[in-house]
């Protein structure tokens, strides 16, 4: 008789009504997965944007694409620099895309950003990606420099000496090219 008591009783729960779907426990924080939850969901912020530089830093560029696209979306300018950055050296994309770089540099340096500003300046100075306008890049490099980027400022010092900021090694990527 106790053994069917205590079958009962413990086929109770499983007869009692279905509780109330209370969501995720014990959700992950700080994870690669869930920025990449949030941002699929459409979540952005400061910290989802951010963190999309350490995912790029460990080679996963399709997933840093996606945070910084999400991130470029909501008017975060920092993003708009970081894809430029992807697409001028092919990283999450089949190949390099100059034009497509130089127009997201473009637009964080319309909405004020000064890195955007002195990325764009270097594009018209070199015409990668844009048609070469030494006069309206040395502009945004001024502008940039203006507010207080310190490697437009040594740029500014240099005379405008595309050296003093680009890697030799990077030489062959500013040959001029038809874009």
């Amino acid at each position: 008789m106790r053994a069917i008591l205590i079958l009962f009783l413990s086929a109770l729960p499983a007869l009692a009504e279905p509780e109330e779907d209370i969501g995720v426990l014990n959700p992950e924080e700080m994870t690669i997965a869930r920025i990449l939850d949030d941002v699929a969901r459409g979540e952005t912020s400061m910290m989802h944007c951010a963190a999309g530089y350490g995912i790029t830093k460990k080679g996963d560029h399709d997933h840093a694409r996606d945070v910084f696209e999400a991130c470029a979306r909501d008017g975060w300018t920092g993003a708009m620099t970081w894809i430029a950055q992807l697409d001028d050296n092919g990283l999450g994309a089949p190949d390099e895309d100059p034009a497509r770089a130089a127009n997201w540099d473009r637009m964080a340096a319309e909405a004020g950003d000064p890195v955007g500003q002195f990325n764009y300046g270097l594009d018209l100075m070199r015409g990668r990606g844009v048609a070469q306008d030494q006069a309206a890049g040395r502009a945004l490099v001024d502008r940039a420099a203006a507010a207080g980027l310190p490697v437009a400022q040594r740029l500014q010092a240099a005379g405008y000496d595309l050296d003093e900021v680009t890697p030799d090694a990077d030489d062959w990527k500013y040959e001029k090219r038809l874009y």
